[in-house]
């Protein structure tokens, strides 16, 4: 599960309603100060039951370094919401919304990134449009491995799975929320009324795919796209040798987070937003 410690939100980050060709889509859209020049824009994806507010930590010192950031909620999550047939929540539909809104930002090739499942979905879009250059200035896959989740991860996945048709999502929160006393008042209630406004078809169709997501790092290893791979530690949702052995194959740039666990964007922000804008910068002029 996507974590979070604070709902800070910056000052010059903007909730805004964006209208894409594929539906409205909830976001934060943060431009760098006035007096910054505008080195590039990224959008962000974020994993299983995660939403655009997973990012909240990163913003400012992106937004420092130059950057416009757009973070979404994805089809079926949090305030994006909606209720939508299975079909709707195939991973080539959901990478077709990717798309849709990075035509909608209207910024340019942007710089993708996506966090655990979202960076499934973002390595999906990149392959089904060929890397197009047009739309995507580089890619960067956050704590996520070359396939499926790790066998531990396997087994919950399944046993979320077995009760979504016998229990509602409320019910089941309980058994999901976190059990640490330091988490914060807003945010464990933040956390239950984003797993309550997921679309029961979304948590569905992601748990099947985090289950049976092949390997794709051969055909991503063939498009001529920047690649970098942020991996946080300790994590148990992929396997750490799995996810840092794709860097090699993909010519990828490792980043290396320890103390960052599943969510660096998290735990260590200022670094990962550091090492992120590092990368960034090399193709600006791309």
């Amino acid at each position: 599960m996507s974590q979070l410690l604070s709902l800070a939100v910056p000052s010059s980050a903007r909730a805004r309603s964006l209208i894409t060709s594929r539906g409205t889509f909830a976001s934060f859209d943060t431009a760098p100060g006035t007096s910054t020049p505008h080195r590039g824009t990224v959008v962000m994806v974020p994993g299983f039951m995660g939403s655009k507010e997973d990012f909240l930590p990163m913003l400012s010192p992106l937004s420092r370094a130059g950057y416009r950031v757009v973070t979404i909620d994805g089809r079926g999550q949090h305030e994006t919401g909606g209720t939508h047939p299975i079909a709707a929540y195939a991973r080539e539909e959901l990478a077709r919304d990717l798309v849709a809104v990075v035509e909608a930002v209207d910024d340019g090739p942007v710089h993708l990134l996506g966090h655990s499942y979202g960076a499934l979905l973002a390595r999906v879009a990149v392959l089904q449009t060929q890397g197009d250059l047009a739309l995507w200035r580089s890619l960067t896959m956050m704590n996520f491995g070359p396939a499926e989740v790790s066998a531990p991860q396997r087994e919950r996945l399944r046993l979320l799975l077995s009760v979504l048709n016998s229990m509602t999502l409320d019910e089941i929160w309980p058994f999901l929320e976190s059990q640490d006393s330091t988490t914060q008042d807003d945010v464990r209630s933040f956390m239950r009324t984003r797993w309550l406004a997921n679309d029961i078809s979304h948590v569905k169709a992601a748990a099947e795919h985090l289950l049976t997501e092949p390997d794709r790092t051969a055909a991503l290893a063939a498009i001529q796209l920047p690649k970098a791979i942020v991996s946080g530690s300790p994590d148990f949702t992929w396997a750490p040798e799995g996810v840092t052995e794709m860097a090699g194959p993909l010519s990828a740039q490792l980043i290396a987070m320890p103390g960052g666990g599943h969510s660096p964007n998290v735990h260590r922000p200022e670094e990962t937003a550091a090492a992120l804008a590092n990368f960034w910068n090399t193709f600006t002029s791309y």
